[in-house]
């Protein structure tokens, strides 16, 4: 028999490449997750505020998903079938349609992609190319689109882009997000200016891509003035949009996509992440029918759509979505959140919130601090990271199922780490 290893760490360091990252600032190995908690290969159980980077939006091992699953599994439900009809996947649809697309007055193709965002985003860019004709994308600063070539040519960081080693990412232009040169800066007017001038040297576009609140970015929360500017450019100058709701989406910013009040209407909507439900891995592109000239296989992949995923992803809309009371109870926890982040703030010379919804932060001023902070939580019994180009964001992405008392109990072990690190007075709540 083999050994028990699930608490040697050395392992990992001797086999696992060196890519690995979420590892680093958890060095721990977790054996089991159940709702909000995680517990390790010692028997201590964790907070998890990071939620697989939004992917459990739902909490781990939801009861009713997981139960859905084990009775497919056990029936001999179909595991792979290539793009095949399946009655997982018709199942599937059929959920999408009546509880998330006609309620909100919306038509959409679904496109199975690849199994995770990025594949998403990079069938959005091909789409757009091969309806427009054109090449050039308009993507934003601090964006994070994935990690492939495609969309890596959209992502805005440094590090991450230096990953393609000198390799060519090209075929876009980054555009400045709302506030990104600060407060005074008119980002609209920047880019209104940059397409309507025939010198500017940027190409005509094939579509624009943001995303609502920009996860990895340091969540940068846009206006809806700044969406609707956007949406307009695209129209009058003959591009696609793209609304990348791959983290913010399913209910992570209060309602399920993250655009639902700004008046607007994508072209593409790549959705990732959570859209499965548990998980498990599965990425779409919901497509307007007029935009779907794909021929057969003209975008392929072993592994579009999932059919595990599907079963899960169906539970979780019948389950969350088909009233408001969800989306009440994401609306209390934000309140929570954000005054609890507010006290941490005002504890912190300079912080200052960023976010919205579920997906809300306190931007610290520098990464070493807002590492600092993480780290002690961490020590602490909380699992929470960084984002932004500084990692200077703390970055709360608790499950949004996440129960009241363990939401307090965690937000109270995170202003102790700050109280901690900085040496300020108590800020915990009461």
């Amino acid at each position: 028999m083999p050994t028990d290893m699930s608490a040697d760490l050395e392992i990992y360091a001797r086999r696992e490449s060196e890519a690995r990252s979420y590892c680093r600032s958890f060095p721990t190995s977790f054996v089991k997750a159940q709702g909000s908690e995680l517990t390790d290969a010692s028997g201590r159980t964790y907070i998890d505020f990071l939620a697989g980077c939004s992917s459990l939006n739902y909490g781990h091992n939801d009861p009713d998903m997981k139960a859905a699953l084990i009775e497919h599994i056990t029936a001999d439900g179909i595991t792979h079938g290539l793009d095949m009809h399946s009655g997982a996947k018709a199942d599937f649809l059929n959920a999408v349609e009546e509880i998330i697309l006609k309620p909100r007055d919306m038509d959409y193709k679904v496109m199975m992609t690849g199994p995770t965002g990025t594949n998403a985003v990079e069938a959005a860019m091909k789409l757009a190319r091969k309806v427009t004709g054109r090449r050039n994308i308009i993507a934003f600063t601090n964006g994070f689109h994935g990690m492939t070539m495609g969309a890596l040519s959209c992502t805005g960081n440094a590090g991450k882009r230096a990953g393609a080693g000198g390799g060519p990412l090209c075929g876009t232009t980054h555009m400045p997000y709302e506030g990104a040169f600060g407060e005074d800066v008119d980002s609209l007017k920047i880019i209104e200016e940059m397409l309507g001038n025939p010198s500017s040297g940027v190409d005509a576009p094939a579509a624009f891509i943001i995303e609502p609140v920009q996860g990895e970015g340091g969540l940068n929360a846009a206006s809806t003035a700044f969406m609707q500017g956007v949406a307009r450019l695209a129209k009058e100058h003959g591009a696609l949009l793209i609304v990348d709701d791959i983290q913010a989406g399913c209910g992570r910013t209060g309602t399920f996509f993250s655009f639902e009040e700004m008046g607007i209407v994508p072209d593409m909507i790549p959705m990732a992440k959570s859209f499965s439900g548990m998980g498990l891995p599965f990425a779409a592109l919901l497509i307007k029918p007029e935009h779907d000239i794909w021929g057969p296989a003209e975008h392929n992949g072993t592994f579009r759509g999932n059919t595990h995923a599907f079963v899960t992803a169906r539970v979780a809309l019948e389950k969350f979505w088909k009233d408001d009371s969800f989306r009440k109870e994401i609306a209390t926890k934000a309140e929570m959140l954000r005054a609890a982040l507010t006290r941490i703030a005002d504890g912190i010379p300079g912080a200052r919130l960023k976010g919205r919804g579920m997906m809300q932060g306190v931007d610290v001023g520098n990464g070493d601090l807002a590492g600092e902070i993480c780290a002690r939580a961490f020590e602490k019994g909380l699992i929470i990271e960084t984002s932004g180009a500084h990692d200077e964001v703390v970055k709360v992405l608790a499950p949004l199922t996440t129960p009241e008392d363990t939401f307090a109990r965690g937000l109270d072990i995170l202003a102790e780490a700050v109280q901690d690190v900085t040496g300020t007075q108590k800020i915990a709540a009461e």
